[in-house]
């Protein structure tokens, strides 16, 4: 049975994780990115490194006992000669000295000789495993340098993203200031004036189309005639008064 504490524990760790990871500066994890991928190319290069060198350790060696095989070979040569011109000579002994010293050399000839034969056969792998660890590295510098220039657009996109976010979190900010309900807005205030001018015109209309409107509809027209004929009566004894005015003029004169 799983550990409450340790499965707790566990899921407690991954939330942080995921909340670090949410709010953690994309620069910063570009430059982590980069130091990794640096750090990958060079441990790369490190053991192709250690590869070649191994194969040119072993051509050294190779080379080395080339040339001790040669020496001992001459050697060898040279002491049967000289045990043949001993035996030629007459001397025994000396032969037999000489034929010692050339078995000598000729068993380190083939001592040499194997561990040569051997020295080729690892150096053969090792051509194979430099030429594969060459190529290794030559792809792992390439990749490098092709995530060295992705470095460039990946922080120009962090920017922009930055400068959208800013922008985004501007605009959510002026929104909630023109959503609060405790200050009224022009569009609110105008939709309660026309609201209210809207009921006040059709209360007004349902007046004038009552019977009581058509009632004062007469009225007002009769008061209006009445009106009317009112000034026209005040406008014929203003004309009449100034006939007599007149004619009480003329009369003055001729009187004189």
């Amino acid at each position: 049975m799983a550990n409450p504490f340790s499965k707790g524990w566990k899921y407690l760790m991954q939330s942080l994780d995921t909340k670090i990871e949410e709010n953690a500066d994309p620069n910063v994890q570009i430059d982590q990115a980069v130091e990794a991928a640096k750090k990958q190319h060079a441990e790369v290069t490190k053991s192709a490194a250690a590869v070649i060198g191994n194969r040119n350790q072993l051509e050294m060696k190779m080379h080395r006992l080339q040339e001790d095989a040669g020496t001992l070979a001459e050697n060898a040569r040279a002491a049967i000669k000289r045990a043949d011109e001993a035996t030629a000579a007459g001397d025994t002994a000396k032969a037999q000295e000489f034929n010692q010293t050339a078995e000598v050399f000729a068993s380190q000839l083939v001592t040499v000789e194997q561990e040569l034969s051997e020295t080729k056969k690892l150096h053969a792998g090792a051509v194979q495993a430099a030429e594969q660890a060459e190529a290794q590295q030559k792809q792992s510098e390439m990749r490098l340098q092709k995530q060295m220039q992705q470095v460039t657009q990946l922080r120009s996109q962090v920017a922009q993203t930055a400068m959208q976010e800013s922008v985004a979190q501007s605009v959510q900010q002026l929104n909630g200031v023109c959503a609060d309900e405790d200050v009224p807005t022009l569009d609110g205030v105008r939709d309660k004036i026309e609201q209210r001018y809207a009921r006040a015109l059709g209360a007004q209309e349902l007046v004038e189309n009552s019977v009581q409107g058509r009632m004062q509809e007469i009225s007002q027209a009769g008061h209006d005639m009445k009106a009317s004929s009112r000034l026209e009566e005040l406008r014929a004894q203003m004309v009449e008064e100034k006939k007599q005015l007149n004619s009480a003029d003329g009369q003055d004169t001729h009187g004189k």
